[in-house]
């Protein structure tokens, strides 16, 4: 079999990380020790970012995969498809990363087919070996290869939630929304725009995040925030940046919407 060419999974420029605490050099250990990793953290707070970083600190190629409900084994394993009047076996992301050493990210994996996630198992233990019945192979992984799987654990319920079978296969590590003075530089160096500016988003983050109790799904995302400073440093008013970027996108409900909005005119 030719060499692979993992040129296009390689990660040429340092992706923007501000740690906030150890967890790069867990991750590194876990990677060293060849162990899959399980990141759980809310939305928007960084887990993709951090993936990221790690795989071009570690000189790896990343191969990542947005998990679906209609994600099939077949979507990650591969399938035999119809090329120049002939069959022939073409990899899915999982086996390529699988075959060449890369770091495989599944995000979001509880959206995934519970039937499909059980193809990982054989990955996520000291066999390393993935099991590809349509081409009759046993493919023993690469050294350098490496299992990431990330989910929101505010969105666990009865019907998506990790199966104790999957969950205890991985080390897990827990994300959250930077401490403010934190999310405030990374606000700022993403967004480009002043740090007073993103230390306001940061505040009206804090405040829509406690709107929660009162029935917001989910929390105000560190990467809203940076969207809405990418249209402010773009000369939108920082009002409607707001409105834009942060409020319409987290709720339909006009009662939140009117709270949300007397939030964003308190602050600018």
């Amino acid at each position: 079999m030719e060499p692979l060419d993992n040129a296009p999974y390689l990660i040429e420029n340092e992706p923007y990380y501000l740690s906030s605490g150890d967890e790069a050099n867990l991750f590194q250990a876990a990677w060293e020790a060849k162990l899959p990793v399980m990141l759980k953290g809310p939305t928007g707070c960084g887990k993709t970012r951090f993936v990221q970083h790690m795989a071009w600190r570690l000189g790896r190629p990343l191969i990542t995969v947005a998990c679906h409900e209609d994600l099939f084994a077949s979507d990650l394993l591969g399938r035999y498809l119809l090329m120049h009047e002939e069959t022939v076996w073409v990899d899915g992301p999982l086996t390529r990363a699988a075959r060449m050493g890369a770091i495989c990210y599944l995000d979001e994996i509880v959206e995934a087919r519970k039937d499909t996630t059980v193809v990982i198992h054989p990955l996520t233990d000291d066999r390393r070996m993935l099991s590809i019945d349509k081409k009759g192979e046993t493919l023993r992984a690469h050294p350098d290869f490496m299992l990431v799987i990330s989910f929101n654990p505010g969105y666990q319920s009865v019907l998506k939630d990790l199966k104790q079978s999957t969950r205890q296969r991985f080390v897990g590590l827990q994300f959250d929304y930077p401490p403010a003075a934190q999310e405030a530089r990374i606000v700022a160096e993403e967004g480009g725009v002043s740090v007073s500016v993103a230390e306001r988003l940061v505040t009206l983050a804090g405040r829509v995040r406690n709107v929660r109790e009162q029935g917001l799904t989910e929390g105000a995302s560190t990467r809203l925030l940076i969207y809405a400073a990418q249209l402010i440093s773009r000369g939108i008013d920082p009002a409607q940046a707001c409105r834009t970027a942060i409020c319409l996108p987290l709720t339909d409900d006009d009662r939140l919407q009117a709270t949300l909005a007397d939030l964003v005119e308190d602050l600018f």
